[in-house]
């Protein structure tokens, strides 16, 4: 009796074995499925730190979030208010406003801005801080400080802060009138508020103009997600260099449909320049208003083809008036130099230096006449 239970305990340890080791081995092989069922995944090793990621734009992340910042404006205005009686349209509308009062009220907005230098500037758009009686600055890393107005260029939407704050990582401004149709950038910045983001697009397009944003436009076009609060932030190549201030979108909803418009970095570091050194900025000026050529007013002038832009009018005692510019001359260079586009010739103008005389070219009765003019002061956008 002892031998026969000594051999059945043998047995039952060996099948409770047998069955431990195929459950956990090749649960498959059982007529049912255990409760947990394994499942099997496949996993690459973790990438070393170090280790290239060829389709990963982190690298250029990594060096250009830092110098973004956001930026939080608040500003009084006054709104009006009623009594609470008043509070019915009906009533309002039967009394009318003489009973109409207002109280300043405080309204807050949000932007982005680039660090361009260690000792404190940061380049924004002026839409970003207009009217703005305070300017707050919050950095990636924690850090928070009020900032100054040094001035503001609002014909390109460019403005300039300043901040006290020690070891401020700046920006490596990269080469934008480099920049080619399909070349991938990043678009950098705190939209609708919600934190530092970034997004990836290609250039659509380059020296974009007659957008109808600003006076002067020669923006980078791009599909890289730009959205509210995006204004002021950077636009960058894929090594984290600034080649763009991101400005503007075209959206009819609000939001991002894929074209948006930064300005080029070389035009801001002009304008950021200016006001640095000036505290505003100082363009060339002829005194006219132009419109571009089309065919049928090239033909109405006698003209075999578009070319230049059309003077509609002069102001009077103004420069080209002075020279003796007329309206229905077609001015078709500067100093020899030719141009594509009425746009393009109101920045090369605005480049010009004050006080300065170059050679104008125009078409007068079909025939080219060239006469010098002094250059003049552009008026302040008001």
């Amino acid at each position: 009796m002892h031998r026969l239970w000594l051999i059945f305990a043998q047995t039952a340890t060996v099948v409770l074995a047998i069955f431990f080791v195929i459950s956990t081995m090749r649960p498959d092989l059982l007529p049912w499925r255990p409760r947990g069922e394994i499942v099997t995944v496949k996993e690459t090793a973790a990438p070393l730190v170090s280790a290239e990621r060829p389709n990963s734009y982190a690298q250029a992340a990594e060096i250009a979030v830092p110098s973004v910042v956001n930026i939080f404006t608040s500003k009084e205005i006054n709104a009006p208010t009623f009594p609470p009686l008043l509070n019915d349209p009906a009533l309002r509308k039967f009394f009318g406003e003489q009973f109409e009062s207002s109280k300043p009220r405080r309204t807050s907005s949000l932007g982005s801005g680039v660090i361009v230098s260690t000792n404190g500037y940061i380049l924004t758009n002026h839409h970003v801080i207009e009217a703005a009686n305070e300017v707050e600055v919050a950095l990636v890393d924690g850090r928070k400080a009020k900032a100054r107005l040094i001035g503001s260029d609002p014909e390109t939407d460019l403005a300039v802060l300043k901040v006290n704050l020690k070891d401020l990582p700046a920006i490596t401004f990269g080469q934008s009138q480099q920049v080619k149709v399909g070349d991938v950038v990043l678009a950098i910045g705190n939209p609708f508020g919600v934190g530092q983001s970034v997004t990836m697009g290609i250039v659509g397009a380059v020296g974009r103009s007659r957008v109808g944003i600003n006076t002067f436009e020669d923006f980078i076009q791009t599909d890289a997600a730009i959205n509210p609060g995006n204004s002021g932030g950077a636009l960058t190549d894929t090594s984290g260099n600034l080649i763009g201030v991101n400005t503007a979108i075209y959206s009819r909803s609000g939001g991002s449909l894929g074209i948006g418009f930064a300005i080029p970095v070389h035009t801001a570091k002009q304008i950021m320049e200016q006001i640095i050194h000036t505290g505003s900025v100082i363009r060339g000026w002829l005194g006219v208003s132009m419109q571009d050529m089309t065919q049928d007013l090239a033909e109405s002038l006698g003209l075999d083809r578009a070319v230049g832009s059309l003077i509609a009018s002069v102001f009077k005692d103004g420069p080209a008036d002075k020279a003796g510019i007329k309206p229905g001359d077609v001015l078709i260079g500067v100093e020899d130099k030719s141009f594509k586009s009425t746009s393009e010739l109101l920045n090369m103008v605005a480049a010009l230096p004050p006080g300065g005389t170059v050679k104008i070219t125009v078409i007068r009765d079909r025939q080219e006449v060239s006469m010098p003019v002094k250059v003049g002061v552009r008026p302040k956008q008001k």
